[in-house]
């Protein structure tokens, strides 16, 4: 046979359900062979979800995933479809070591081969595979009906040498890797340019198969593809949601046929789906409804309840105002409008009633009484949580965290953080382009990450959805009379510069000074951001989107007294 078709199944999974895992990964195998197809790939772990960090050392979990598995292939042979072959990804045991595998398996008549152990784990951002897993040694070559695929997971094509070097070797004519590739801002380009790197120095097509979906923190893109040994583009998959395409390999044709190319998102698009397909998988995975939070009319507020209306509907997002004496009529106003325009519920729950009996007992002045408002609006929003079986949300940018410029057990309170890790300036870049979007017809529920059924339903919305007021007034906390955020911090478009470079870069204040910033500036994130560790510790989950997020990306001791 010299045609082999390839199913690409770009699948969403929950770490830990096997049941569901395994039942996605039937039901989209039963499609492919309904539409012809000899292969049918799936995800890097996609049986055990991914990634599954320290439960992969729990002996029971390993053995009722491979149990599965097994019971898996036998089913496909019990429904007529043994010949398929099924490329999958689970936990395996090494048999000298009994240290956990992350493992591609392939299930074909009856059986579970074990296929491919992954050879390179990763030890850097996000990843700690090398404390968790043992390491594969050996590249493999399946063979089908005499195609030869060679086999690589993840990691293993993003280092030089390895398996791909010795396939490169062996005269594969497919090189076939499932992946578990965390979403960060501009990742898909250096994705592709890699895997032509790779295709070329296999001479062969090679497929990169990708998981898709929210797992706590992280957010999948998908964007699976497959790009010919000369580098061109054969099938793109579209990013965020779940799909099946294909790719028709000819053994003996020059050039292999382009099929199904998805559109490019635009950078802004890109982010904003990435952070709402982040939220609506927790809340999903996690078993909730609805979210609340408090609608102050400010710009973070009002992009995080737009995302929650986007991730499910907006009857299902409770916006909470709780204005004090310091409050403006035109934030209370924009509040309200924002909530009207998501179709979402919206109380209002004065805080200064509150805030006099704290003082007639505590009598605080200064800081102390500003962060006592913030936090008499913490116990409410969890009021609401805890009352409602609401998932409160935090609202709360990487510009305040970074210089904890929020008050812990105030307004950092909450169970996800939808923009936690979008600096400032990105707030008001995605808020823009959420509001075009809307002019240009994409409504509540219409976002590719939704889903086709919630699309079909969605109801008619204003042309602008977040208040442009909201957008354009100066930054406050309101937490005084005239406050502004610019009285303690650099402005924005400054601040966000110098903390990119002393975060995402690792800049130090040699570096920053030598990056034409000027000392006063300098000296003063820097501070902000070194007294600020100990909080960021404390602030809820929430998306990673960009190269390097608070959290598993960057570990900073809090007690720290070195100084630059």
């Amino acid at each position: 046979m010299t045609q082999l078709r390839f199913a690409l199944a770009q699948i969403d999974t929950r770490v830990g359900d096997l049941d569901a895992n395994a039942e996605a990964i039937m039901a989209y195998s039963r499609r492919a062979a309904a539409h012809h197809a000899q292969v049918v790939v799936f995800p890097e772990m996609s049986l055990t979800g991914y990634p599954i960090e320290d439960l992969a050392f729990r002996a029971t979990f390993r053995r009722a995933a491979w149990d599965k598995a097994n019971a898996m292939a036998r089913q496909l042979a019990a429904d007529g479809l043994g010949g398929l072959y099924v490329v999958a990804g689970t936990v395996g045991t090494d048999t000298e070591s009994d240290k956990p595998r992350n493992r591609l398996v392939v299930l074909h008549d009856g059986v579970v081969w074990a296929g491919y152990d992954k050879h390179f784990l990763p030890n850097y951002g996000v990843f700690d595979e090398f404390r968790i897993f043992s390491s594969g040694q050996r590249s493999v070559v399946l063979d089908i009906d005499g195609t030869r695929v060679g086999l690589a997971i993840c990691e293993d094509i993003w280092q030089d040498g390895g398996p791909v070097d010795e396939l490169a070797g062996q005269h594969i004519d497919v090189l076939l890797t499932i992946n578990g590739s965390p979403y960060e801002e501009g990742k898909t380009h250096t994705r592709y340019d890699l895997a032509v790197r790779r295709a070329h120095e296999v001479n062969a097509p090679m497929i990169y198969l990708n998981q898709v979906g929210g797992q706590d923190d992280l957010v999948f893109d998908g964007g699976s593809f497959v790009v010919d040994a000369d580098g061109t583009l054969l099938e793109r998959s579209p990013m965020f949601v779940e799909n099946l395409s294909y790719f028709d390999f000819d053994k003996q044709a020059e050039r292999q046929q382009i099929g199904t190319i998805a559109a490019e998102m635009e950078r802004d698009e890109e982010v904003y789906c990435a952070c709402v397909l982040g939220l609506k998988d927790y809340m999903a995975k996690n078993h909730f409804s609805g979210v609340c939070l408090g609608l102050s009319g400010g710009i973070d507020s009002a992009l995080v309840a737009t995302m929650a209306a986007d991730a499910c509907g907006g009857e299902n997002v409770c916006g909470i105002s709780m204005p004090s004496q310091y409050s403006s009529d035109g934030s209370k106003d924009d509040a309200a409008d924002l909530a009207e325009n998501l179709g979402a519920h919206y109380e209002v729950q004065a805080i200064e009633p509150l805030f006099q009996s704290f003082q007639r007992q505590l009598t605080l002045g200064g800081v102390a009484a500003e962060n006592l408002q913030a936090r008499i609006r913490g116990v409410i929003v969890m009021a609401y949580s805890n009352s409602r079986n609401l998932l409160a949300l935090a609202t709360g940018n990487k510009s305040e965290l970074a210089c904890g410029y929020s008050t812990i057990y105030g307004d950092a309170v909450g169970g996800y953080a939808p923009i936690k890790d979008l600096l400032k300036t990105r707030v008001w870049d995605l808020s823009r382009w959420r509001n075009k979007a809307a002019q240009d017809g994409l409504g509540l529920g219409m976002l590719p990450v939704v889903g086709n059924e919630a699309a079909a339903s969605a109801k008619t919305v204003p042309s602008v959805l977040i208040p442009v007021s909201s957008i354009e007034k100066e930054p406050s906390a309101e937490l005084r009379p005239g406050q502004k955020d610019s009285d303690s911090l650099p402005q924005y478009a400054l601040l966000d510069q110098v903390l990119a470079a002393y975060i995402e870069h690792a800049h130090g204040r040699a570096d920053l000074l030598a990056d034409g910033f000027d000392e006063t500036t300098v000296d003063t994130v820097m501070r902000l951001v070194d007294r600020a560790e100990w909080k960021r510790r404390q602030y809820p989950l929430g998306p990673k989107v960009t190269a390097l997020a608070f959290g598993r990306d960057r570990r900073l001791p809090i007690t720290n007294a070195f100084r630059e």
